[in-house]
C-alpha cells in the first residue's frame, strides 16, 4: 500500500492502494510511518511522495466524515495526521498527477511544496455531494491560493487545471517529462532549506470588501435550496478571522452543522430477500429498524430467513448468541405503517415493478415525517419517475444494494434530478456506516451497474445465439477472473427478473437495433434459473449445474428464425467482446456524467459484480489494454465506439486526464 524507497538522497514514498489511491485505512498511517522512517534517515536530505498508476489520491475516505457528523470527534482522523506531515523537519514535495481531490488535495497542501504534470487537476469537490473540506481544505486553500480562488473552488467544487493552480499558488512547478524524475530533481533544490508550512503562511489571507456578502448573494442564487455553498463561505471566511486551528475548529463545526443528517431509526418497505437483507444492515451497525410486508405469511417467511442468517454466524463463530439477539430486537416487524412517522429514513425493497414502487411511494408521502429521506432501492427504474409521486422529490433518493445486501458491500446510491445534496450526503455517510461502499450515480436505466451488466450480458446472448456453447463461453470469463460466468449469473439471480424487466423498458427499444432474445425464449419454456431447476443450465437438487441439450435445441432453432450465422467463438473473442462492451458502456455512462470518475466504475464493478481485482476494474484494465487497440477492436466488431472512448484512443488520452 506504502511502498518507501530511497535514490541518492530522496526518500520516495509510494501510495499505491489501486484502481484510485482513495485514502483508506492504512493509507495514510503508511505515509506518516514512511515520512518518519526517512527523517531518521541521515541518508535522506528530502522526500518525494507520488501516487502509482493513473493518480495521485482520489479523495478520503468517507468513514472519517461520518465520525465527524456523529460526534465521535472533533476533527477528522486525517487531519493530525496532515499536521505530523507538515512538521516533518525534511522537505516533503507532493508529486501529482491525474487527481488531487478532496482529501488528496489537503494532502498535498500538508507538504512543503507540490509539483504536477501539465494534465493534473487539483479541486475541493466535496460540496458537489453536499458537505464542505473535512481535513483543513479551506483553510490552508486560501493561504495557498488566496481568499477568491479558495472560495471559487470550495463553493462550486470545479476542478482546476495545473497551470491555473501554478498562477494561483497551489502549485510550485510543472513538471514536463517524468514526474518522478522532475519532483526528485526539485526535492534536491530544496533540501536544506527550512520546509515552509502552510498552514503559517498568512499573506494571502486578507480578503476585498465584502467578498463573502457577495458570496452569499451569488450561492443564494445558483445554489438555491443547498447547504453545503454556504458552510463553505464560512469555513474559508474562517481562515480569515481566526487562526489556523481556531479555523480548522471552525470547519468542523460547519461540516456538522450543514452536512449528513442523523440517522436514529430507519424504516424498510418489503420484508424479501432484499428488504430482509436491508433491515439486517441497519440492525447490524445498531439502528433500529421496522420492517413492513403486506401479509403475516411474508413478513414471517422474511422474519424466519433473517433469524436463520444470524444463527448461521453464531455456529461460524463471528458472533456470540447474545450480538444475534440484540440485533434481531432491533428489527419490529410490522402489517401497517404505524411508526414510521418517527424514523429518519425508508427504504423501499419491492418486486421490480414502476407501478407498485409508485404505489408504495405515494402512500409513503402521506406518513413520513417532513425531512425524512424516501430511498429506493429499485436496480433499473427511472428514480424521477418514482419521485414524481411525491411532493418531496427533493428527499428522494435511490439505494441500490446488491443481493444478499447484508453481505455485499457496494451500496449503489442514484440521486435524481431534484435529490438534495443533503440526502446525497446523508446517504454516502450511511453506507460507511452500513459497512458498505457508497458510490454515486446519476440516473438512468441501470444507473452504473446493471446498466453496463447488460452490455456485458448482451454480448454474451449473442455469443450462445451464435453457436458458441454457454458453458464455454462462461468458462473463458471465469478462467479470465470473473467470479462467475455471465450466463451462470442469470440463472443465480433469476431470469424472471431481467424478464420482467425488459418488458417494463420495451418501449424504449430502438427499431433495427438487435436485441438478445434467448432468456426470454428461456423464460417463456419455465427456465427462470436455479429457483425452477433449469435456465441456461439443469440444476440438480444441490444446485450442482450441467448442460443441457434442450437449451442448444432451443438457441439452434432462434438462430435459424433469425438467420443468425452460427460459429464457435474462441476464448480470447469471448473475453474480449464481453469486457470491450462493458467498458464501451463505462464510457458512455462517463460522458453522460452517470459516472463521475473511471474510479467509481472500478469499485461497482470490483464490490458488485466478481471482476478480478487484479485487473483494477474495467476502466483501469481498458488503459493496461491500449484504449486505441479496443477501438480498433470494436470498430472491426461494427459496433459504435462511446464518442469519450473514441476521443481518447484518437488523442493518445486517459480516462483520468
Amino acid at each position: 500500500m506504502i511502498e518507501s524507497r530511497i535514490h541518492g538522497s530522496v526518500a520516495v514514498i509510494t501510495i499505491d492502494n489501486p484502481p484510485v489511491n482513495a485514502l483508506g485505512p492504512g493509507v495514510m498511517e503508511g505515509m506518516v510511518s514512511a515520512i518518519a522512517a526517512a527523517n531518521e534517515d541521515p541518508q535522506v536530505r528530502a522526500m518525494v511522495v507520488i501516487g502509482a498508476g493513473r493518480t495521485f489520491i482520489a479523495g478520503a475516505d468517507i468513514k472519517e466524515f461520518g465520525k465527524i457528523t456523529s460526534g465521535q470527534r472533533k476533527e477528522l482522523t486525517l487531519l493530525p495526521q496532515l499536521l505530523s506531515i507538515e512538521d516533518s523537519p525534511k522537505p516533503v514535495v507532493m508529486a501529482i498527477h491525474g487527481t488531487a481531490f478532496g482529501g488528496g488535495l489537503e494532502t498535498a497542501m500538508a507538504g512543503h511544496y507540490r509539483v504536477a504534470v501539465e494534465s493534473a487537476q487539483v479541486g475541493q469537490p466535496e460540496v458537489k455531494l453536499g458537505i464542505i473540506p473535512g481535513a483543513a481544505g479551506t483553510q490552508r486553500l486560501p493561504r495557498l491560493a488566496g481568499v477568491a480562488k479558495a472560495l471559487e473552488m470550495c463553493v462550486t467544487g470545479d476542478p482546476v487545471p495545473a497551470r491555473e493552480a501554478l498562477r494561483a499558488g497551489i502549485v510550485d512547478r510543472i513538471i514536463e517529462g517524468d514526474l518522478l524524475e522532475g519532483a526528485m530533481a526539485f526535492a534536491l533544490e530544496v533540501a536544506g532549506k527550512a520546509p515552509p508550512k502552510t498552514r503559517e503562511r498568512n499573506e494571502k489571507l486578507s480578503a476585498e470588501p465584502g467578498v463573502f456578502a457577495q458570496a452569499h448573494e451569488q450561492a443564494a442564487k445558483k445554489y438555491r435550496g443547498q447547504l453545503a455553498p454556504f458552510a463553505a463561505i464560512g469555513a474559508v471566511e474562517a481562515a480569515t478571522r481566526l487562526d489556523f486551528e481556531g479555523g480548522c475548529e471552525r470547519e468542523a463545526e460547519l461540516f456538522r452543522e450543514f452536512s449528513a443528517l442523523p440517522i436514529r431509526k430507519a424504516a424498510v418497505v418489503g420484508a424479501g430477500t432484499m428488504g430482509g437483507g436491508i433491515a439486517m444492515n441497519y440492525a447490524n451497525a445498531g439502528i433500529p429498524v421496522l420492517l413492513k410486508e403486506t401479509s403475516q405469511e411474508a413478513l414471517d417467511r422474511g422474519l424466519a430467513i433473517i433469524r436463520k442468517n444470524y444463527e448461521n454466524s453464531v455456529r461460524k463463530g463471528r458472533f456470540p448468541a447474545e450480538v444475534m439477539n440484540q440485533r434481531l430486537a432491533l428489527i419490529t416487524p410490522t402489517l401497517s405503517y404505524e411508526g414510521f412517522e418517527a424514523a429518519d429514513i425508508v427504504t423501499e425493497a419491492v418486486f421490480e415493478n414502476m407501478a407498485l414502487k409508485k404505489t408504495v411511494f405515494g402512500e409513503l408521502d402521506g406518513v413520513m415525517r417532513e425531512g425524512a429521506i424516501l430511498a429506493s432501492n429499485t436496480s433499473t427504474l427511472d428514480l424521477d419517475a418514482i419521485a414524481a409521486v411525491t411532493r418531496r422529490p427533493e428527499w428522494v433518493i435511490g439505494h441500490h444494494y446488491f443481493s444478499p445486501a447484508n453481505v455485499m458491500r457496494l451500496l449503489e446510491i442514484v440521486r435524481g434530478k431534484a435529490t438534495a445534496k443533503q440526502v446525497i450526503a446523508t446517504s454516502m455517510d450511511l453506507a460507511k456506516r452500513l459497512k458498505k461502499v457508497g458510490v454515486l450515480a446519476g440516473n438512468c436505466f441501470g444507473f452504473i451497474g446493471n446498466r453496463m451488466f447488460a452490455a456485458y450480458r448482451r454480448e454474451a446472448q449473442f455469443l450462445a445465439e451464435e453457436g458458441t456453447p454457454i458453458e464455454a463461453i462462461d468458462r473463458a470469463l471465469v478462467d479470465w477472473g470473473m467470479a462467475m460466468g455471465p450466463l451462470a449469473v442469470g440463472d443465480l439471480a433469476g431470469l424472471d427478473v431481467g424478464w420482467r424487466i425488459r418488458k417494463e423498458w420495451k418501449h424504449l427499444e430502438k427499431a433495427g437495433v438487435r436485441h438478445p432474445e434467448a432468456e426470454d425464449r428461456l423464460c417463456e419454456m419455465g427456465r427462470y434459473g436455479q429457483k425452477t431447476g433449469a435456465g441456461w443450465y439443469r440444476y440438480d437438487e444441490n444446485r450442482r449445474p450441467s448442460a443441457d441439450p434442450a437449451v442448444g435445441e432451443m438457441l439452434a432453432k432462434l438462430a435459424a428464425e433469425l438467420g443468425i450465422r452460427q460459429r464457435v467463438s474462441s476464448a480470447e473473442e469471448i473475453v474480449e467482446r464481453c469486457v470491450y462492451a462493458l467498458v464501451n458502456e463505462g464510457a458512455k455512462l462517463l460522458e453522460e456524467g452517470i459516472a463521475l470518475r473511471p474510479g467509481d466504475i472500478d469499485i461497482v464493478y470490483v464490490n458488485g459484480y466478481g471482476f478480478p481485482a487484479w485487473r483494477g476494474g474495467p476502466m483501469w484494465y481498458a488503459e493496461a489494454v491500449g484504449l486505441e487497440t479496443m477501438v480498433q477492436k470494436i470498430v472491426e466488431w461494427e459496433w459504435k465506439p462511446a464518442g469519450l472512448l473514441l476521443r481518447l484512443a484518437q488523442q493518445n488520452g486517459s480516462f483520468s486526464k
